[in-house]
């Protein structure tokens, strides 16, 4: 697959391409967001990897606007910043975030991780009692309200209910959910299961997302 490699830093950019094509991933590298959107309406790519600190102060709008007119493309963000930070970039459209310092085969296990994901879409209704989730069309219905997610707000409920009554760990969800770091994002599965709490428990009579002290959450129960 061709790869979009955004990298301000010529060390860093080097290292990254060295090991993705000894991965027998075709990587083009760009300097600048400018550069990026020149190479990528150029080709055709179906993962770009952008470093945050090459976006500026307009790195979230730029996530947003590249999200918005490319919904398919794998994205893939590396950062310095805090939890909150990769809060930001989940939410504006990344499908993953790397938080720095890390390896080029770290990176390199990501990409791939990502694109293996994407090349076995679902194809089934998850339910728990009366809350429906479509994985084809990437819907959420509790009996007759449509309920609207984000992008990582939809991932995490789709992986709580594969493990419908089971108890699953904040680490879990952050390792085969999401992909990510878990050392860096200790507390946004805490952040994300109050998101869904609001949207899927809210105004009904039966909560379904249970915390399980000592564990992590469970949806549903036994």
């Amino acid at each position: 697959m061709r790869t979009l490699l955004l990298e301000d830093d010529p060390a860093l950019a080097e290292s990254i391409v060295r090991q993705l094509r000894s991965d027998w991933l075709d990587v083009t590298t760009a300097t600048s967001p400018r550069a990026a959107r020149e190479q990528f309406s150029g080709g055709s790519y179906g993962l770009v990897i952008v470093d945050a600190d090459a976006l500026g102060n307009g790195g979230l709008d730029w996530l947003v606007q590249f999200r918005s007119a490319n919904p398919d493309v794998l994205l893939l963000v590396l950062g310095a910043g805090s939890a909150e930070d990769c809060i930001r970039r989940l939410e504006e459209g990344a499908d993953d975030y790397i938080s720095k310092p890390f390896s080029a085969g770290e990176l390199s296990a990501r990409a791939k991780a990502l694109l293996r994901r994407a090349g076995g879409p679902a194809k089934s209704v998850l339910r728990v009692e009366d809350l429906e989730l479509d994985r084809i069309q990437r819907t959420v219905r509790r009996g007759s309200y449509t309920i609207e997610l984000t992008q990582k707000e939809f991932v995490l409920l789709d992986f709580l209910m594969q493990h419908a009554l089971q108890p699953v760990p904040r680490r879990k969800i952050v390792e085969q959910a999401w992909k990510l770091n878990p050392g860096s994002v200790t507390n946004v599965v805490d952040v994300y299961i109050n998101y869904l709490r609001k949207k899927v428990d809210t105004g009904f009579d039966r909560p379904l997302i249970h915390t399980i002290r000592g564990v992590g959450y469970q949806i549903g129960r036994s």
